[in-house]
C-alpha cells in the first residue's frame, strides 16, 4: 500500500494524480501523457495547474 501512495502526488486529495512528467484532466484539452478524473483537492502547489479558476478544486466539471 505504500508503494501505492508514492506514486500519488501528495499536492492533491481524492483521486490519485499520478506523479508524470505532466498530467491534464481527463476530457479536457490536454496532451497528457498522464490524466486524471475529478474533482481533485488542491492541497499543496498545484504543479500541473490543474486549477485553473483558482478556487483549490482541479478537474471539476463545468
Amino acid at each position: 500500500m505504500a508503494a501505492f501512495a508514492a506514486e500519488c502526488d501528495p499536492n492533491y486529495a481524492g483521486p490519485c494524480v499520478p506523479v508524470a512528467s505532466d498530467v491534464d484532466c481527463a476530457g479536457g484539452s490536454g496532451n497528457g501523457p498522464e490524466y486524471v478524473s475529478g474533482p481533485v483537492e488542491v492541497i499543496g502547489q498545484d504543479v500541473y495547474d490543474l486549477d485553473r479558476d483558482g478556487d483549490g478544486v482541479a478537474c471539476e466539471s463545468r
